[in-house]
């Protein structure tokens, strides 16, 4: 070791951002195993290396006493004082340890395994902390592999995993292909940063409105909430912080281009575009748009609410196997009950 290797670890500090004395300690607890392992016990052994020029320095710890015990970790006050007069009971006595010349090749060996370790640490630990607390952020990349219905994306540095779970039914997807997702989740392993992506979460439309919509990325429209069924439809509540800007006619575009990109991207999926309203009835109404409504109950106690409908749009308004009920109960956060106007009259009638 030399001020070559010094001068080279100043330079990791400052391209890798990997700490110059992390790696002088992990090299020294390195070459301290190393020495023990090929010299056996020689008590209390230090192994110090220079910060300026790399040389290093192998000693042993003895502490100096009335009457020597343990020969390995203690030395005599008598030997102490023919070895240095200043030495007194209680006082660390340092012997400066010579190995052989094969231990210059051991820690030049050390020294090469331990820098090369610590950046691949610092690696994984930089990659780790550019995506960690990116959650719910949208992300580009291209599929690498497919393997066991799990998609394997290549987003620069570090691979994303779609899982099965994780991805929109029917879609498929090639080698090759560019791919849209959001970061569900990022965590350090031993291995380095496992990133999980996904094209169900409702973030994901979220993330596309934004791109699509200035008006919404300025502040000008905000999303109150999404529910989602991936593959199938969304729901998505907006308004507008400007009454002259039309929340709906804004995300929808001019000939319906901006919302025919989203759908586009996500194969196909229906999106419904709703009016967000802080009065629970108004908006519970708008909320099972594409169907029209007679009369809303509220009970606000119990969060739920009656929904009449005309005979003809019953089915419109519950939907296929209720989907359009269900996305709008989770749209709104209120129980829906949805009656046709017969119904309804023939209750009150009843009671």
């Amino acid at each position: 070791m030399n001020k070559d290797m010094i001068s080279a670890l100043n330079e990791l500090e400052k391209e890798k951002g990997i700490s110059k004395d992390v790696v002088i300690l992990a090299m020294e607890t390195a070459l301290l195993s190393g020495f023990k392992k090929n010299y056996g016990k020689a008590g209390k052994v230090k192994i110090d290396i220079d910060r300026e020029n790399g040389d290093y320095t192998i000693f042993t710890e003895k502490v100096v006493v009335e009457e020597v015990e343990d020969s390995v970790t203690e030395i005599s006050l008598e030997d102490a004082k023919e070895i240095n007069k200043k030495l007194e009971i209680g006082d660390i006595y340092k012997k400066e340890l010579k190995p052989k010349k094969e231990f210059g090749r051991i820690a030049a060996q050390t020294s090469r395994q331990v820098i090369l370790q610590k950046i691949r640490e610092a690696e994984r630990d930089n990659i780790y902390n550019e995506y960690n607390g990116r959650e719910s952020e949208i992300i580009t990349g291209i599929v690498q592999r497919i393997s066991k219905n799990n998609i394997f994306v290549n987003l620069g540095k570090i691979e994303g995993i779609l899982t099965e779970n994780e991805q929109i039914p029917n879609e498929t997807f090639s080698q090759g292909d560019r791919i849209k997702a959001v970061i569900l989740d990022v965590k350090n392993t031993t291995k380095g940063a496992n990133i999980t992506l996904s094209r169900v979460h409702p973030d994901l439309i979220k993330r596309l409105f934004e791109l699509e919509v200035p008006e919404i990325y300025e502040g000008i429209i905000e999303i109150h909430n999404i529910s989602r069924e991936a593959g199938s439809r969304t729901k998505i509540a907006v308004f507008s912080n400007d009454e002259n800007v039309d929340p709906v006619g804004s995300c929808v575009g001019n000939r319906g281009s901006r919302v025919k990109a989203i759908v586009d991207e996500i194969n196909g999926e229906k999106i419904d575009i709703v009016v967000y309203d802080k009065d629970p009835a108004v908006f519970i109404s708008n909320s099972l748009n594409p169907a029209n409504t007679v009369k809303v109950e509220v009970n606000e106690k119990e969060k739920s609410t009656v929904v009449v409908v005309p005979d003809f749009q019953l089915s419109l308004a519950i939907g296929k196997e209720g989907q359009n009920a269900r996305l709008a109960a989770k749209l709104t956060g209120w129980k829906i009950d949805i009656k046709s106007e017969s119904q309804y009259q023939g209750e009150i009638e009843k009671e």
